[in-house]
């Protein structure tokens, strides 16, 4: 049986971690340009398998975005009402 190749060659692509490609060990709450890039359209927090931090990593994010959220230097959503 014939089988397509796959025409989405992302698929099969592994993204490495941002901060263990770049070094970095210790990032803070405080920066919001960092933290955006791990955030959704609609402010939620980025899966793995779409930012693709390591676990190690992407725990420390979450934390780093909930803190930011609670100081108010995030959203919590989108839309205010």
């Amino acid at each position: 049986m014939y089988k397509p190749q796959n025409k989405n060659k992302k698929r099969n692509e592994v993204k490495q971690c941002y901060f263990c490609t770049n070094d970095i060990e210790v990032f803070d709450f405080k920066d919001v340009a960092l933290l955006k890039n791990f955030l959704t359209h609609q402010y939620k927090i980025a899966s793995r398998s779409r930012t693709g931090n390591c676990s190690k990593h992407q725990r420390q994010v979450a934390n780093a975005i909930k803190r930011s959220r609670i100081a108010a230097l995030l959203p919590f959503t989108q839309h205010q009402r």
